[in-house]
């Protein structure tokens, strides 16, 4: 699997690739400000059910705000859940 940021001036997203498969899974975001970011949407193709791509997409995010010292406002229900598993995320996470 292959995760590509493509960031715009408002918001950015995640872009998921798995071999075989045509059509990209995404998540989505907007920039609060430098050092916020909303995460509002994630999409994965029913091709790509069930092999963990969304969770690869959600840590992704994770890992990306650590290194750039950013929180994240989990908007998204997908993403919102994820957090709710994963406490040790809390360093980024920003609940409202």
């Amino acid at each position: 699997m292959n995760i590509v940021h493509e960031e715009e001036r408002s918001g950015g997203r995640y872009v998921a690739r798995v071999d075989g498969v045509d059509e990209p899974a995404l998540m989505t975001y907007s920039r609060a400000s430098p050092k916020l970011i909303i995460i509002d949407h994630t999409e994965v193709p029913d091709s790509m059910r069930g092999q963990g791509v969304g969770q690869a997409l959600a840590k992704h995010a994770v890992e990306e705000a650590r290194r750039g010292d950013w929180q994240i406002i989990p908007l998204c229900p997908f993403f919102r859940a994820q957090t709710l598993r994963h406490p040790e995320w809390s360093d980024v996470i920003k609940q409202g």
